[in-house]
């Protein structure tokens, strides 16, 4: 009982926190399980309230009511414009999605800041719930037990709408069957317009009502989207009383947990989080049936006859061509029985032997190019040979501050490259590559700090720290598919981020390390301290990590990856580990995600959270996404739009950085569907399909990919 009555406070207190997130939670629940939009704006609707909530509170009821009615209409009125916003995405998946709500939760939190200001706005509730009332001899605020009571009956309410009434069931007809939903009558668009606005209004009342909890300011919307996602994890889709239990779980982590184990809370959360997914894709086992039409052949066998035949046909001396057949894809372009080895590869590739452009793509490549010996591998060495080429010449056009830009920009395309490995190639959609990324930029820090300051063993030894890492935790991520590794992979990042915050001794905490000696590029010579001198180093250490990761991608290991993501049912029945190959890829990723976090301390000569938090995690994502999931180049290319973008532009117009980021996303997955990758009219995937198709969603581990990709884009 003495321990009940010490900590009744913070219990309580944990109870109000968890209903508040509910009432978010249900909203983003809702969308996600119901409108199939994976919404990374949520926690800017309940902002979008809370700002004018506080704006509107008067210490009145008058007040009070006014400003729920504005904050619930306001975030009403947004989440229908996301369902307009969202609807030319319906068939490109999830990463698009978050791409778009992303780029609309930085403009929103940008527009909300020049609104109402930088500074965290006070809130002014009635004097009769601005009290304190007698709760089992401790004084406890009225107005936190007030909302106690509205979140129970909003959930109760809520309930009752879904399950007994004509609008619950059409909310329910038109997640399960859309189709059915249409013969009754009904119109799907109006009903994913409804869900949508639905569930804004619930942020945006959330945020009013909770703004005396979670006041409005910078971060309350990141934060809140985080809190939210956990609950969306553990209560699961299914049920609003499930969200409603876990809401309250998450409350009691977040309070309850700091009072009893302070040392742990900060894990606590996220820890939860990631073994509940790790769970549950537990009991999803790998299905190996083959579907009608029987036992399908072996796309990696068909794939090695296909090769070997080319090789026993290539004249001597004669360089072959650097693309074969996908591992998923067809063995023989239709029509190509009986040519030879060099005109069936490219009837595959859609061209012709005299080096036309691929058919369907609108342009042409010079004739001349074909007529090279490899003329097809000339074709896709060329874009990166022009990407080298004007790497090479940045010094001599940018002044210092440009060129550290650059070299950052290239720390953070090599963590993109790796996103590109598990997300592309994988199919292993991640939030959490800055976890290896971390253990990268942490071991060089302190190395540096030891005395070991050549860059060869500074990168060496960080590579290798951050594959250990993720041979460790690789084994959680690669059962699932689809946003639950999102989830999980988002999990393994924050609880990296939690220890980077608490392992003062080695991280510094918050306050990040610097002052640490030089890299020196060889042994024997200075720290390089100019830099033009760090930029060089990068780009050598980036070249050369990027020349490995496209030989490896290249090579018949790589295109065992892209059979497992691309056929995976047909790769575990023909008798190949596929788990083993996706704990390799994903190992391999996390050692080239080391080297740019390795490169990135070097280039910057200091180190803090923020440069391995979330937002650095959703930015490698988003590069991929930019530049098209399967292509390497366009990594890159994305991770330099994102820092040019964030750095370089927003230095004209300071304070807006978010909200050019938020614009670059917006247009580009308008404009590029298939990413930057797409410009080249290229097809990324070998089969016609575009370099930046999406990664499947949620299916059983061995579905088959919809848009399996047969060989590597540079």
């Amino acid at each position: 009982m003495d321990l009940l009555d010490a900590h009744l406070i913070p219990a309580v207190d944990g109870v109000a926190f968890g209903l508040l997130l509910f009432v978010v939670a249900a909203g983003l629940s809702l969308a996600f399980g119901t409108a199939g939009v994976l919404n990374l704006s949520h926690g800017t609707l309940y902002a979008i309230g809370a700002y004018t909530g506080a704006e509107l509170s008067d210490g009145t009821w008058g007040g009070l009511a006014l400003g729920l009615a504005a904050g619930t209409a306001a975030a009403c009125v947004a989440g229908a414009g996301l369902s307009a916003a969202t609807a030319p995405l319906a068939r490109r998946g999830h990463l698009a999605q978050a791409l778009l709500t992303f780029g609309l939760a930085l403009i929103g939190g940008d527009l909300l800041i020049q609104l109402f200001g930088a500074d965290e706005l006070p809130v002014r509730v009635p004097e009769a719930l601005d009290s304190s009332v007698m709760l089992l001899g401790h004084r406890y605020p009225a107005y936190r037990l007030c909302f106690i009571v509205m979140a129970v009956l909003l959930a109760a309410f809520g309930t009752w709408v879904l399950t007994r009434t004509r609008m619950g069931a059409a909310v329910r007809a038109a997640a399960d069957d859309p189709q059915m939903l249409a013969a009754t009558g009904h119109n799907p668009r109006a009903v994913h317009t409804g869900v949508l606005a639905a569930a804004g209004a619930l942020a945006g009342a959330a945020g009013v009502l909770g703004a005396p909890i979670i006041g409005p300011g910078p971060g309350t919307s990141e934060n809140v989207l985080m809190l939210s996602l956990v609950v969306v994890v553990l209560g699961g889709l299914r049920s609003l009383w499930a969200t409603f239990f876990a809401a309250v779980a998450v409350g009691e982590v977040q309070t309850l947990g700091v009072s009893l184990v302070p040392d742990l809370a900060p894990y606590l959360l996220f820890a939860a989080m990631a073994a509940v997914l790790v769970l549950r894709s537990r009991f999803a086992e790998p299905a190996t049936a083959h579907g009608p039409e029987g036992p399908a052949p072996d796309p990696v066998a068909r794939l090695r006859g296909h090769l070997a035949g080319r090789l026993r046909r290539r004249p001597r001396g004669t360089p072959g061509t650097a693309e074969a057949a996908g591992a998923s894809g067809p063995a023989e372009a239709p029509g190509t029985a009986g040519t030879s080895g060099a005109e069936r590869a490219a009837a595959t590739m859609g061209t012709d032997r005299a080096g036309a452009a691929p058919r369907g793509y609108g342009h042409r490549v010079p004739k001349w190019i074909g007529r090279l010996p490899g003329g097809t591998a000339w074709r896709q060495a060329a874009p990166l040979l022009v990407l080298l080429v004007v790497l090479i010449s940045l010094p001599a056009l940018l002044d210092a501050y440009s060129i550290s830009l650059a070299g950052s920009a290239l720390a953070l395309g090599l963590l993109a490259v790796s996103v590109t490995i598990l997300t592309g190639y994988a199919g292993l959609p991640t939030l959490g590559q800055t976890a290896p990324f971390a253990v990268g930029a942490y071991a060089t820090a302190n190395l540096a700090d030891a005395g070991w300051t050549v860059g060869p063993v500074q990168i060496v030894l960080s590579a290798l720290a951050a594959a250990v890492f993720s041979a460790v935790v690789g084994p959680a991520v690669i059962r699932a598919r689809g946003t639950t590794v999102l989830m999980i992979t988002l999990a393994i990042g924050e609880l990296t981020g939690a220890v980077v915050n608490q392992l003062k001794s080695v991280t510094g905490g918050a306050d990040g390390l610097v002052g640490f000696p030089a890299t020196r590029a060889l042994w024997g010579g200075e720290g390089m301290l100019e830099e033009s001198e760090l930029y060089n180093y990068a780009l050598v250490v980036a070249v050369v990590a990027v020349s490995v990761t496209l030989l490896v991608l290249r090579s018949p290991a790589g295109k065992l990856l892209t059979g497992t993501r691309g056929a995976e049912a047909r790769m575990r029945a023909s008798g190949h580990p596929v788990g083993r190959y996706l704990l390799v890829a994903h190992i391999c990723a996390g050692a080239l995600a080391g080297v740019g976090g390795s490169l990135m301390v070097t280039v910057q000569q200091y180190l803090s959270p923020a440069d391995v938090g979330f937002e650095i995690a959703a930015f490698a994502l988003l590069a991929v996404v930019i530049g098209g999931t399967t292509s390497v180049i366009g990594a890159l290319l994305g991770a330099g739009l994102i820092v040019a973008t964030r750095d370089w532009v927003a230095g004209s117009w300071p304070g807006h950085g978010p909200l050019l980021l938020g614009v670059l996303f917006v247009a580009t997955v308008y404009v590029l569907p298939r990413g930057l990758a797409g410009l080249r009219g290229g097809n990324g995937g070998g089969n016609g399909r575009s370099s930046g198709a999406p990664v499947p969603e949620d299916r059983p581990p061995s579905a088959p990919a919809p848009n399996p990709a047969g060989k590597v884009s540079p």
